[in-house]
């Protein structure tokens, strides 16, 4: 239950965002927020959430948690203007760190060896219903009710998973390891993303040369210097920088930020482009992207089974790469595309692609990470598949929007428009992918300005997109180069969702075990 929340709330926001964008305002940097504040709090605080599971409980937690996201989820749903809505949903982001590294480990706390496999695939089954219902419930309350229903809809079930823990969770024995919290890297890790998101998304709007962008971005990666400076020299760091000197483990993290990074862009924009710009409405929108999160939890099980046969590095190699090959043919997409015969196609070749790497991607960087650190390996590479959403939309949300600007004044150059005209132009320019509305305006004027701004939608829309394509083919580059033999077995039918579906068996092992066991051999 707790899983679901967390999942069908996230899936369904961007299916959410044209809705809210027209109640309260904010344009394309108002729907960016609305994405990269949860995504924000949620990737710079997981490890966090982790640590704390570990020092307070995991069912504590794991109840704080769930709560607090259904509290706040209140606030979202009666969020007065996108500001307050932006701070929510950052909130939201703080109490999903506490919830997504406990929810795996209070079923591990819960139920004994021998019938821990099947709670754990139940709870993987309950991640997948989330992503696969989220859009279509999200779709749903939107064109029926309003957006502020997919926020209010999570009531009923937190007030259930909180009963069911309290009830039948037993408390952790006290005398289990405990690890102190790294504030200070939680601080200088939450504001160094802060800076460059906030620069990028104020970009558009105020140049690179602005203070309001120049400042922030600066502060940022000076702060994120700070960070890497302070995980190297902690005693107890959220970020174990040693991890990064195996092999595997970081060209593996590397894929996941390019393969993550351009699913993160994709899934925004594409949502984006049909409903603002192809005119869908938004249960359309969201049964548009099921046949991925429906082949995803289909296939992604058996392409793991075939890894564990083969080995994983022509899955982590040729996956994104026919992935990639599914996002460019994206490329040929435009304001009247017809579903069947110009995005099924595409849909369905990245989705084969992603089923093939997410497993293996998942399973190969845990194996290059001793039994004494896999929690912790899972929690960084959840954490940098977080990041990596959220800096990609951030980034390509300024490139999009700078291409769109550059498009209009194209199309429109040397046309005189009248005063009314100008302000629908600029109005366009603000909200970035979405038509123009010109009924006000006459006739041959509106049309040639509705024109303008369409193509240039299309055209931001595909640079996007391409961007996207080439962040996931790099993606199964760096596998098909850097990707060796894992040191240890994790088999991929164990990480069947990937970092889309929370975190794997692994998750809820023990950073730092309090007896010393002797070690397990190895498999060659």
């Amino acid at each position: 239950m707790g899983s679901f929340v967390a999942g069908l709330d996230a899936s369904a926001v961007n299916v959410a965002l044209p809705s809210i964008s027209a109640d309260l305002g904010g344009g394309l940097a108002g729907q960016q927020w609305v994405a990269n504040a949860y995504l924000l709090a949620l990737g710079s605080l997981i490890l966090v959430g982790g640590s704390l599971g570990d020092l307070l409980g995991e069912r504590r937690m794991f109840v704080l948690g769930v709560s607090g996201f259904g509290v706040v989820s209140v606030l979202c749903a009666a969020a007065p203007s996108i500001e307050v809505l932006i701070a929510c949903r950052a909130l939201q982001g703080v109490f999903g760190a506490l919830l997504t590294p406990s929810s795996l480990a209070v079923i591990v706390s819960a139920f004994p060896q021998r019938e821990r496999g099947a709670a754990i695939g139940s709870w993987t089954a309950w991640a997948g219903i989330a992503t696969v219902v989220g859009p279509l419930a999200g779709g749903y309350l939107v064109d029926a009710a309003s957006w502020r229903w997919i926020f209010a809809i999570n009531v009923p079930f937190v007030a259930i998973a909180v009963t069911l823990v309290l009830r039948a969770v037993p408390a952790r024995d006290p005398g289990r390891a405990r690890v102190p919290v790294d504030w200070a890297g939680a601080g200088l890790c939450v504001l160094g993303l802060a800076g460059p998101v906030l620069a990028l998304i104020r970009q558009p709007a105020s140049g690179w040369g602005a203070p309001d962008v120049l400042i922030p971005g600066l502060a940022g990666l000076a702060l994120l210097g700070a960070f890497l400076a302070w995980e190297a020299r902690a005693e107890h760091p959220m970020l174990p920088l040693s991890l990064f000197r195996r092999r595997n483990f970081a060209v593996g993290n590397a894929q996941t930020f390019a393969m993550y990074g351009g699913l993160g862009a994709t899934f925004f924009f594409l949502v984006l482009f049909l409903q603002q710009v192809a005119g869908y409405a938004a249960l359309q929108a969201g049964v548009a992207t099921l046949p991925t999160t429906i082949i995803m939890f289909s296939l992604s099980k058996r392409a793991g089974r075939l890894a564990d046969r083969h080995g994983p590095r022509l899955f982590m190699g040729l996956g994104p790469i026919v992935a990639a090959a599914g996002l460019a043919l994206m490329l040929r997409l435009d304001a009247g595309l017809d579903y069947w015969t110009d995005l099924f196609p595409a849909l369905l070749l990245f989705s084969l692609g992603l089923s093939a790497t997410v497993a293996p991607l998942t399973a190969t960087v845990l194996a290059d990470a001793d039994e004494r650190n896999a929690g912790i390996a899972s929690g960084v590479n959840n954490a940098v598949a977080r990041v990596a959403g959220l800096l990609t939309v951030a980034a390509l949300g300024a490139v999009g929007a700078a291409s769109f600007t550059a498009s209009v004044d194209r199309g429109l150059d040397g046309r005189r428009l009248d005063p009314q005209a100008q302000r629908v132009v600029q109005e366009a320019k603000r909200r970035t992918l979405a038509r123009a509305d010109t009924g006000a305006l006459p006739g041959p004027e509106g049309a040639a300005v509705a024109s303008a701004v369409t193509d240039a939608a299309v055209h931001a829309f595909r640079l996007g997109i391409g961007i996207a394509a080439g962040l996931v083919a790099l993606g199964g580059l760096l596998g098909l180069a850097g990707i060796v033999n894992p040191r240890r077995v994790v088999r991929c039918e164990d990480c069947p969702g990937g970092q889309l579906a929370g975190q794997p068996a692994d998750a809820a092992r023990d950073p730092l075990p309090a007896v010393a066991l002797p070690a397990r051999p190895r498999t060659a």
